[in-house]
């Protein structure tokens, strides 16, 4: 079979496996995902040999490090996955909750409630954790999955899933509602992209480039995740104490996700004062700093371009600027902003409020660092990904964020 007659099938399986569970109960998909976790363990053998494979191929092919240390399993990684998988089955159900309703005046009783998608295309990179986190968030909120990871990672995906597939057959459920999409080759991605009527949604995880793909290529609707230049500006209000605990929190806590600061704006009337202390401190956390004139005032700090303003670095580098008010800063967020999240440090209300309502970013945070951007910090125990789109979900995404929503309208013989 080609690439395309093989993605179909399974996007076909997926589509019929989905009604089954979406009338599932809360036992029954928790029940999938509690032996899902128990297989994680019982396959670990298998999961770490194939990870081993991807991760001898990417070393032979000159893979950078971090890539490699994102791609590599080890057994607390494959337990954390586990456990993962234990606190979506704690999380409540999302599917049949009442969004609202009433009664209305012919007394007609109207309800909107949650309920699946229906079958999910997840694209994503590298990170095999991820093709678990996907698995069961998308079981829990009742949609069938289909999972397409980097051809790095394909041992190691292969294996995870044949784990998980075993699982939610000794819980009662199809084996179809998890999935491999077939083929390695960018046309069997094509395929899922065009797979309209029977993928409902795809959601893309991984760099700008994979994203601008999926979203310029796919006729199914995509929701839009990840890609993150995020800055902090201290404003002229800050505390500077606060203001460098959160500029290097944002930026050196951990370099290589979405929700890492990747720029810094610094209102002049504080620049004097916090500009040495700043590069100071980036420079002892071993970050490269490109920066404008007020920065390039001090050693090792290179110069700032326009592209650095626009660019998701994920590394230990970051762009700087002394700007002459509020307003400009928010006007170079306006143009460089990826909205995903920006944040504001300043102790003057007005000026927050006014960055606040200015800053049209998926989360905007006033006096914390952007690393709070996160399914988990805000409290909804799971995440799919950060949208940074506007329709339907935008941020992280938890379980709720995976459903739709239908009205039900019941009645008493009434005609219109």
């Amino acid at each position: 079979m080609t690439d395309e007659h093989e993605v179909i099938a399974a996007a076909e399986r997926a589509r019929a496996a989905s009604y089954a569970l979406a009338v599932a109960t809360r036992a029954q998909k928790d029940a999938a995902l509690e032996a899902m976790a128990v297989a994680l363990g019982s396959h670990e053998e298998s999961i770490l040999a194939a990870n081993a494979d991807d991760i001898r191929r990417a070393e032979a092919g000159g893979t950078p490090s971090n890539i490699i240390d994102r791609l590599r399993l080890t057994p607390e990684r494959l337990e954390a996955m586990a456990q993962g998988l234990r606190d979506v089955a704690g999380l409540p159900d999302p599917v049949g909750e009442v969004v609202r309703g009433g009664t209305l005046a012919n007394g007609l009783e109207l309800r909107q409630v949650r309920v699946p998608f229906g079958v999910v295309g997840m694209i994503y990179e590298a990170r095999p954790n991820v093709t678990a986190d996907a698995a069961g968030i998308c079981l829990k909120s009742g949609n069938a999955v289909l999972l397409r990871g980097s051809s790095s990672a394909r041992s190691s995906n292969r294996a995870i899933v044949e784990a998980l597939r075993e699982a939610v057959v000794t819980a009662g459920l199809e084996a179809d509602v998890v999935q491999l999409v077939p083929g390695d080759s960018h046309e069997s991605v094509k395929v899922l992209m065009r797979a309209r009527g029977l993928v409902d949604v795809l959601i893309p995880r991984g760099g700008a480039g994979l994203i601008r793909s999926v979203v310029e290529e796919s006729t199914v609707p995509v929701i839009e995740t990840g890609v993150g230049n995020c800055h902090v500006y201290v404003d002229a209000g800050a505390d500077l104490d606060k203001a460098l605990a959160i500029v290097l929190n944002a930026k050196t806590h951990r370099t290589s996700v979405c929700n890492a600061a990747e720029s810094l704006l610094v209102h002049e009337s504080v620049a004097a004062e916090f500009v040495p202390r700043v590069v100071a401190a980036l420079q002892e956390g071993g970050v490269t700093i490109h920066g404008d004139a007020a920065f390039q005032a001090h050693d090792g700090v290179v110069e700032v371009t326009e592209d650095d303003d626009a660019r998701e670095y994920l590394s230990l580098d970051i762009s700087a600027r002394v700007v002459p008010s509020l307003e400009a800063a928010i006007d170079h967020i306006r143009r460089y902003s990826s909205q995903h999240s920006d944040a504001i440090v300043t102790d003057d209300l007005g000026a927050a409020r006014r960055f606040v309502a200015a800053v049209d970013s998926a989360a905007v945070l006033v006096n914390a660092s952007t690393r709070f951007t996160d399914g988990g910090e805000f409290g909804f125990g799971a995440e799919i990904g950060i949208s940074t789109q506007k329709l339907h979900a935008r941020g992280p995404m938890g379980l709720p964020e995976m459903t739709s929503t239908k009205y039900v309208v019941t009645g008493d013989g009434h005609i219109r």
